[in-house]
């Protein structure tokens, strides 16, 4: 059977730790955007049903928090990750 750990009470955009699972389907909660990674599969059985219905409370409590305050027009691109130098191992 697929991972299920949607956590009741996921609040979208309250911190930058947070993720829920559906499938294989990652949703990384962050303070000004969201990330899905990965890919889930519904199948026509109860399995799916109950994936469908994790994935649907997951989307609505993301557009509750977005419908309930004012947006500005963009947040613009996400920061790039610092760089660092590495030491060559071959040198």
């Amino acid at each position: 059977m697929a991972r299920r750990t949607v956590k009741p009470g996921f609040a979208p955009f309250s911190d930058e730790t947070g993720v829920q699972n559906v499938g294989g389907l990652s949703i990384e909660n962050g303070t000004e955007r969201i990330a899905l990674h990965g890919s889930v599969e519904i199948t026509r059985d109860r399995a799916g049903l109950a994936q469908a219905r994790d994935l649907k409370r997951t989307v609505d409590a993301i557009v509750r928090a977005l419908g309930s305050t004012d947006l500005p027009e963009s947040v613009g691109e996400a920061p790039a990750e610092p760089t660092r130098k590495l030491r060559n191992p071959f040198a």
